[in-house]
């Protein structure tokens, strides 16, 4: 298969890969879509059409659906979870495998960084690895009923789920909800963001050609309207996963409520960094540095806001702007510190927030303006900018950006901190950077998210559940508890005697 070399060279002569699928993956293959209607995928770093991939329909998603759905029925429920085990380990090799195929492919399809793209596959690896090695430890309770009687419960699969993958983490979100619906004995139905769908259909390859039976998994592509609503409204769906924004998040959340069909929503954020005046400098400059400009700042986790204690608010802010400054950027292809963002819409969104923001006087430290590749002068680019002390009411401390964008804020103390902290609709991770641990535990305890991170933002892995509160969501993914999401639990009792 073709080495990161080779596929470089392949795009740089031809515009394209030869290796990208195209069709829907449905039972097993890739599929002739109802309709031969197509549509351009964008390579975010030179803001040109690269590839294009097919425009699915409700009937292709109806195919699909029917497809787990049988699948579901007389196969994969009955799968022996060390048989199942057996084919997540093996597709967690067979990712591996396909490291630089799947990387090179996030990158032109996201706009993200190679590096990140390798980690993103390497992590997509290690989330089947781990819920892999989960499929035969889902165990039930059993319950002291007395002499006469047994209780015991058993988790079973919820049945047919359907996936709804965002554009800023393609191969990762896929992950994180194909492996363990798939440990728990579900099958599958997802349909990819349309501005990054070959990593899903590439993924749904790998799962059977590591021995995943036909119709377990079915990608189609196409528009949110034409396959992600007929999805989620889908009367044989009975679980859907959606990642996204909050306005989308509540369209799936009303279709969902039509059929009772079971919803975890992972939707957006505002989170804060809290730094103290007794942190470790360093450890934290470094901490809100990678917190934020990872993927030019499209992650709903990052960490979009700095609450800084007073008294090393001005010295903090001006070392971490010059770093900012240092900032590379560049295709993502060519390895920058911050690529591109992912769309011309997107960019003029990132934009808006700080054409605004300079109309009422904001304190612009660094960046702040729409750019492009300087080697090649093309590309959606946004300077990663920070906007400092920016009142709490503000949009910047209240909106979700989605770019290379930090908002500061200053606090008095640690309790100031929290306050600012929790003024948020979000409440999907926070981090703090203090030497004080029992402080920062205490601080942890009293932050509204769902993840905190304590000295290292991101800290943590495929173990560590991840989900939000108030308008980031709710449910959670990754972890066991993420196992428990594709699980209806059924309780048993009997009288023995």
């Amino acid at each position: 298969m073709s080495s990161a070399i080779d596929l470089l060279k392949e795009y740089a002569e031809t515009g394209t890969l030869e290796a990208l699928p195209f069709g829907h993956f449905i039972d097993g293959a890739f599929a002739q879509p109802s309709h031969n209607r197509t549509l351009e995928s964008f390579d975010p770093g030179r803001s040109m059409a690269f590839a294009r991939f097919t425009a699915g329909t409700a009937e292709d998603v109806d195919q699909a659906v029917m497809s787990s759905r049988a699948a579901f029925e007389t196969v994969w429920r009955d799968t022996a979870p060390v048989e199942r085990a057996r084919i997540l380990q093996k597709a967690s090799a067979l990712i591996l495998d396909n490291l630089d195929l799947l990387a090179v492919t996030e990158t032109l399809d996201s706009g993200k960084p190679l590096q990140e793209a390798l980690g993103d596959v390497r992590g997509a690896a290690r989330t089947f690895e781990y819920y892999a090695g989960a499929c035969d430890k889902l165990q039930g309770d059993s319950f002291p009923l007395g002499p006469d009687h047994i209780g015991y419960t058993i988790h079973e699969p919820v049945g047919v789920t359907a996936h709804i993958i965002p554009w800023n983490f393609p191969i990762s979100t896929a992950a994180r909800g194909f492996a363990p619906a798939l440990a728990a004995g579900c099958t599958v139905v997802a349909k990819p963001a349309e501005q990054t769908p070959f990593t899903a259909l590439l993924l749904a390859r790998i799962l059977s050609d590591a021995g995943l039976p036909d119709g377990v998994c079915n990608v189609v592509t196409g528009t949110g309207r034409e396959t992600g609503a007929p999805l989620t409204a889908h009367t044989d769906v009975d679980h859907i996963t959606f990642t996204g924004s909050v306005q989308t998040g509540r369209t799936v959340m009303k279709t969902a409520a039509e059929e009772i069909t079971r919803v975890v929503l992972e939707l957006g954020g505002k989170s804060p960094v809290v730094v103290l005046a007794d942190c470790d400098r360093e450890q934290a400059l470094t901490g809100v540095l990678g917190a934020i400009y990872e993927n030019a700042g499209q992650i709903c986790s990052a960490g979009s806001r700095l609450v800084i204690e007073k008294s090393i608010h001005e010295q903090f802010v001006g070392d971490l702007a010059a770093r900012v400054n240092a900032l590379t950027l560049g295709h993502g292809l060519e390895k920058p510190d911050v690529g591109p963002v992912n769309s011309a819409g997107h960019l003029a969104k990132v934009a808006g927030f700080i054409d605004r923001a300079r109309e009422r006087g904001a304190n612009i430290v660094a960046g702040g303006s729409v750019t492009h590749d300087p080697a090649t002068g093309k590309g959606w680019f946004f300077e990663p900018t920070i906007v400092d002390a920016v009142a709490a009411d503000d949009e910047l401390a209240q909106d979700e950006i989605f770019g290379p964008v930090l908002t500061v804020q200053v606090a008095d103390d640690a309790d100031h901190a929290l306050e600012l902290a929790n003024d948020c609709q979000y409440g999907l991770v926070a981090g703090i950077y203090t030497s004080n641990f029992a402080r920062a535990h205490q601080l942890a305890r009293r932050i509204d998210a769902g993840q905190i991170y304590i000295n290292e933002y991101f800290a943590g892995g495929v173990e560590v559940p991840f989900g939000g509160n108030k308008k980031s969501g709710f449910g959670r993914e990754k972890g066991l508890e993420g196992l428990k999401s594709y699980c209806k639990t059924k309780s048993i009792a009997a009288r023995i005697t």
